[in-house]
């Protein structure tokens, strides 16, 4: 095989080892679920889908309650209001005609990889519980817009990318309901699945999660702190061995076309 040959074979199979990188979703639907039921351990423990591993929280304080954190869930009530309904998503079910979905309470929800990633992005939208309580206001929180409609409300999840050792790589805010418009006809709370871009995180080893409203008070948000996610995808970022095989595939076809120049 001569030069030319080599640096072509090295540099496609560089370039196909890259490209095919792995691309991973968490779809939830790699795990059991009865139909119209929800995963919840009275146990704080964690659980696997796609690439990434999801935290549950739970604290026995009798009746069976309370979790925090990640939920995984198949349910498709839409109507019913309350706490009741705390794993339901407002959408009907899982994006893109997926069955399950996590459902994310309040705690210190995380998302973690086992190697370094990219992450693509992922399916967000309201729980039902949260939807129905900002469209119609409940005993802990206010209906969005006002008695008038023109209360500026607003509830948003903000999603932190995480380096190995926890420090930030950067942050995407997603409005999951939004009464600040000018225009009353404008404003809207999210009740399908909205793809989010959270490639401008860069290459993390984490997400964390965490929502805000404008609806808060001395003891913190009103608004019921849930939301649902679905098909969390990530790239694997390549080995060190595919990027210096790539790097060498490249440096050998500059060197032949420097010669065929020449």
């Amino acid at each position: 095989m001569n030069i030319r040959m080599l640096a072509c074979a090295l540099g496609a199979f560089a370039l196909s080892q890259s490209a095919t990188a792995a691309v991973e979703v968490s779809t939830f639907d790699d795990l059991a679920l009865s139909p119209e039921s929800h995963f919840f351990p009275k146990v704080s423990t964690t659980f696997t889908s796609g690439a990434a591993t999801f935290n549950h929280g739970f604290n026995d304080w009798g009746g069976d309650c309370c979790h925090t954190d990640w939920v995984y869930s198949n349910r498709t009530d839409t109507t019913t209001e309350g706490y009741l309904n705390q794993h339901s998503a407002i959408a009907g079910g899982g994006a893109q005609g997926s069955a399950n979905y996590a459902v994310a309470n309040a705690g210190a929800p995380v998302a973690t990889f086992a190697a370094p990633v990219t992450v693509l992005g992922a399916f967000f939208t309201n729980s039902t519980y949260a939807a129905l309580s900002m469209l119609n206001g409940d005993g802990f929180a206010k209906r969005f817009g006002g008695e008038d409609g023109r209360d500026a409300d607003w509830f948003m999840l903000t999603v932190t990318g995480l380096d190995s050792v926890g420090r930030h790589t950067g942050s995407v805010d997603f409005m999951l309901a939004d009464y600040r418009y000018a225009n009353g006809a404008d404003d809207y709370i999210v009740t399908d699945w909205r793809w989010l871009d959270l490639s401008g995180l860069g290459t993390v080893s984490g997400l964390q999660f965490a929502l805000s409203s404008s609806d808060s008070g001395p003891f913190g948000m009103n608004t019921p702190a849930y939301f649902a996610m679905d098909s969390l995808t990530v790239a694997a970022v390549p080995e060190p061995e595919q990027a210096a095989l790539l790097l060498a595939g490249l440096a050998l076809v500059g060197a032949v076309a420097r010669r065929r120049m020449a």
